[in-house]
């Protein structure tokens, strides 16, 4: 009998010694180095949901904009009372091209870093920024276009809406010029997100403001 008790009271002593009961595990403690930096790696991504959620509220939000404007535009268009038409800048056809031109070089980048060709990537994402900056150009240039017909900001509501929808849509697009820059030189290695997200949720952005831009460009061309 006390042989029996001894070697009960010896079990409990190694169970305890081994993690009480966890089957030899070690304390939580100190689990898996290994595995608990990893968490911590982990632990410091941001769910990609959140940026794919921030980048849709982003979009609905100017959508709603340019679709006030685009409602006021056409019920003053329709009072017809001083609105007088201009010569439509042929430029901004050309414009329209380039623009159209970034989408097919971001999605041909978005591939190559998905094949993990970071030259390759960065080569076609430079080229998409190159883009966006002539099409900032492109606009400066059909402004003055304008003036050097003697069409100005204030000349007569057609002329304004169209400074103001060219205008508002330039904003966003430094915007997204802004987004591009960043995803191309952000170190990414600590940051919330990694480069493939951001790049994904710019390019969303990116492909709305083209869309948003040929439907600005057919409505001021066909409302002239």
């Amino acid at each position: 009998m006390p042989s029996t008790v001894d070697i009960q009271d010896i079990e409990l002593i190694i169970e305890n010694i081994g993690g009480g009961g966890g089957g030899g595990k070690p304390p939580v403690h100190g689990d898996g180095g290994d595995d608990d930096s990893s968490r911590r790696r982990d632990s410091g991504r941001t769910s990609p949901k959140r940026y794919y959620s921030g980048i849709a509220v982003a979009i609905v939000s100017i959508l709603m904009f340019f679709m006030a404007l685009v409602s006021a535009y056409l019920v003053r268009k329709g009072a017809k009372s001083g609105w007088n038409s201009f010569h439509f800048p042929a430029f901004v056809w050309v414009n329209t091209a380039i623009l159209l031109a970034s989408s097919v070089t971001l999605e041909l980048a978005r591939r190559r870093l998905a094949q993990s060709d970071r030259a390759a990537f960065r080569a076609w994402w430079s080229i998409t920024t190159a883009l966006g900056v002539i099409f900032l150009g492109g606009q400066i240039f059909v402004w003055r276009q304008l003036v050097v017909q003697g069409v100005y900001l204030a000349s007569n509501p057609s002329s304004s809406f169209f400074y103001l929808f060219t205008g508002a849509h330039a904003v966003h697009i430094v915007a997204g010029v802004a987004a591009l820059l960043f995803v191309a030189f952000r170190n990414f290695d600590r940051a919330k997100v990694t480069r493939a997200t951001a790049a994904e949720v710019t390019s969303y952005f990116w492909h709305f403001l083209d869309a948003l831009w040929v439907f600005l460009a057919v409505l001021l061309y066909l409302g002239r």
